[in-house]
């Protein structure tokens, strides 16, 4: 019987489409999928009922059964393109590349027989070069309009260096075109490579670009000097890499024409440079610095930002400020050296400048930091890089102290742990140039040079230990323990360098020519040393009771510990060195002078001034109540 004169019938099929379109409606909730949209033809799909209908059923097939229970699966979307696994990547990218080679090699040795036989001329030779190069880049636009982009770039690779090599054989080899017409011919090459980079979005084929650019003037070198030339050129070549970078996010070629720009530089100093030439070389120089400089304030940021990515710009910063200090000096160390200081703290300057600019440039607030930081870690450097060019022995060694206190006073003010890193840095140099390295020589005793350098050591050492106290933390704790007992003990230093100095002159007073020794000289000297041992004993146990006399005053547990350890030095030195080595009066006056000095703190101790057992009982009622 037709549908259309059984009512019932359609009735029946009309029941059975509205229940399984609720059911594919609630399914595509479930599982998050948006119905599509309904036209105005279509008829409107019945909202989900509240309870499902139970249609009367026919037969076997109307009757309802239950959906079952679809597990929700993430959505994986399938690779653009292969080398998802090593086997994928071996075949579309290693065997393609060694194909390609193997092409290269084979129609390579075609043209050698070729040439050999004379069946094709240079200027054949040359034609059939630039015409290959210039199919081959064509022909790969047919692999990239299929997909096939990494093999198109392989392509364009062979064919863009048989058009380089072909010009450089065509000028070189052959002397079929001038020096002029190559180079126009090859930057025209790298112009248009870099077009299509431009393009077709491709930081592959602007690497190659950058590549046949910086060859050029190694393909067309003649032997001769040309720098105005060279450098010329590679400054253009330089600022196009920046617009580019500007452009688009393709920070590693920054590194590829720093690189590049450094062999050259490198390659022409070493063959041509002169004196004479000082002043065109160091402006080029300065321009080439001046670009890679501002090169992490314009590079764009890539959207999927990397390690690699976020730090290349500020190593080529960096990098970049420390060869261009290097050049600059290797020009100018014979000539001037105080020039270089100024250079130095000009540099300095710049770079400070730079640190105020980040903030401008990087919306950013991690990556405007670290840019700061580093801008700014770069002025430190330089500023101290100035002092030993411009300065002489001890001064360089106050230069650093000065620079130190000058940086504490500047964190301070600017609550910056960065600045305080380098300010103990060149707190840190300074010592160690004041201990292993400064040679003083002085016949007047504590008013002379070491004194006082040491004195300034000890002033900045205070003036750190007390910006550290006003932390009121952890690292301000450590840091002020620290810069007392270094002032401690560089006093203590000093003292002892002045004895050394003060018994080395008597000795030398009393020491007589080689070869007229006799007792009495020996004696002489045997006192003079006498003096010498007694003279460190009574120093650091003067020293120790000047330490727990400030430790009780101040009521500083920490100083008086650190009196307690040199009196201990001292009682080793005394009942060890000086038991063997002293004379009996200077014996007997070590022993008594230690054991009063002993005594006396002992007797502080017990009458219990700082009402040190009160606080221990105190502390150990309130463990016992916890």
């Amino acid at each position: 019987m037709p549908l259309d004169t059984d009512p019932n019938q359609l009735q029946e099929l009309q029941q059975l489409v509205r229940e399984l379109t609720s059911r594919v409606y609630r399914i595509e909730r479930a599982i998050g999928i948006e119905p599509p949209p309904v036209t105005a033809q279509a008829q409107s799909p019945p909202q989900p009922p509240p309870s499902e209908p139970s249609p009367t059923p026919r037969g076997p097939s109307a009757e309802a059964r239950p959906m079952p229970h679809i597990p929700l699966r993430p959505v994986f979307k399938p690779s653009a393109e292969p080398g998802t696994n090593l086997e994928s990547r071996i075949g579309s990218h290693w065997l393609n590349r060694i194909g390609i080679a193997a092409v290269l090699i084979g129609v390579s040795y075609f043209l050698k027989f070729a040439f050999d036989n004379n069946w094709i001329g240079a200027t054949g030779r040359v034609t059939i070069g630039l015409l290959a190069g210039i199919a081959v880049v064509v022909w790969s636009e047919r692999f990239r309009s299929r997909g096939y982009k990494i093999f198109s770039y392989s392509l364009k690779a062979v064919g863009i260096g048989d058009l380089y090599l072909s010009l450089w054989a065509a000028f070189q080899v052959y002397s079929l075109i001038p020096s002029g017409a190559a180079f126009v011919a090859m930057l025209a090459v790298t112009i248009a490579t870099a077009i299509m980079a431009l393009s077709q979005d491709a930081e592959i084929l602007a690497a190659f670009a950058l590549a046949g650019g910086f060859t050029t003037p190694v393909l067309l070198s003649t032997g001769q000097n040309k720098e105005l030339q060279l450098f010329s050129y590679l400054v253009l070549l330089d600022m196009a890499t920046l617009v580019l970078v500007a452009l688009k996010p393709w920070r590693r070629l920054l590194l590829l024409s720093y690189v590049g720009t450094l062999l050259l530089y490198i390659g022409w100093y070493a063959s041509f440079y002169s004196q004479t030439q000082l002043r065109l070389t160091l402006g080029f120089a300065t321009l080439f610095f001046a670009i890679f400089a501002i090169a992490p304030l314009v590079a764009s940021k890539p959207d999927n930002e990397t390690a690699l990515f976020s730090t290349l710009p500020l190593f080529l910063a960096f990098v970049n400020a420390g060869v261009y200090f290097l050049q600059v000096y290797a020009m100018y160390e014979e000539i001037n050296r105080t020039a270089m200081a100024w250079f130095a703290l000009g540099l300095a300057a710049a770079y400070i400048f730079l640190s105020r600019q980040a903030g401008a440039r990087y919306s950013d607030p991690a990556a405007r930091q670290t840019l700061h930081f580093l801008h700014l870690a770069l002025a430190i450097g330089f500023i101290t890089i100035a002092i030993p060019i411009r300065l002489d022995a001890h001064w360089i060694t106050i230069g650093w102290f000065v620079e130190a206190a000058v940086l504490l006073w500047v964190a301070d003010r600017i609550h910056s742990d960065f600045l305080n890193a380098f300010a103990v840095g060149a707190l840190a140099l300074g010592v160690a140039r004041l201990l292993f390295i400064d040679n003083f020589y002085s016949t007047q005793l504590i008013l002379n040079a070491r004194m006082a350098t040491h004195a300034v050591a000890i002033a900045v050492l205070a003036v750190m230990a007390w910006y550290a106290s006003k932390r009121n933390d952890e690292t301000g704790r450590n840091a002020t323990a620290a810069a007392i007992v270094g002032l401690n003990l560089l006093a203590l230093i000093a003292l002892s360098r002045e004895v050394t100095d003060y018994y080395a002159q008597q000795m030398a007073s009393v020491r007589p020519r080689p070869g007229q020794w006799n007792r009495s000289d020996w004696l002489s000297l045997r006192s003079v040393e006498i003096a010498r041992d007694f003279t460190y004993s009574a120093l650091w146990m003067a020293y120790g009771a000047m330490l727990m006399v400030v430790g009780f005053w101040r009521r500083s547990a920490f100083v008086r510990w650190q009196a307690l350890f040199l009196i201990a030095a001292t009682i080793v030195k005394v009942f060890v060195y000086d038991v063997s080595q002293l004379d009996r009066g200077y014996r007997i006056v070590s022993f008594i002078v230690l054991g009063v000095l002993l005594l006396a703190i002992s007797f502080v101790y017990q009458r219990d001034w700082l009402q040190l057992g009160e606080r221990r009982k105190s502390a150990e009622g309130e463990s016992a109540k916890a």
